[in-house]
């Protein structure tokens, strides 16, 4: 999983041409606790970075997912509407929250070495 990049708002995401795979890190949805609800943005939508796309509730509290790049979405984890927990159970895998076509590429993201120092 090494092409995966981690931001400062603790999403993960994979850049593979010019589409983005966009979730939040096992330390976000730790913090977040168990994962009730989410909000997916609809197919077609357009984000500039750092923008909210996604409305993660939990038993916590409620967080937002920002845009790692400006991108226009492509595909949701529909998934999730049924079974956000999947988030809290594979947050790098299953619980992948949208796909997106970048419109400006920004890969200016954190190693997972890197994300690990900032977050302790």
């Amino acid at each position: 999983m090494s092409d995966i990049k981690y931001l400062e708002t603790h999403e993960w995401y994979l850049l593979k041409e010019e589409v983005i795979t966009v979730g939040i890190s096992d330390f976000a949805q730790n913090e977040l606790g168990d994962i009730v609800y989410v909000t997916l943005p609809e197919v077609g939508q357009t984000f500039e970075k750092g923008a909210a796309v996604v409305e993660v509730e939990a038993t916590k509290t409620v967080a937002d997912a920002y845009a790692p790049m400006d991108c226009t979405i492509t595909e949701v984890n529909s998934q999730l509407e049924t079974e956000p927990e999947t988030i809290n159970n594979d947050p790098c895998g299953d619980g992948w929250m949208f796909k997106a076509k970048v419109n400006t590429v920004d890969d200016s993201g954190m190693s997972y070495q890197e994300y690990e120092t900032f977050v302790s």
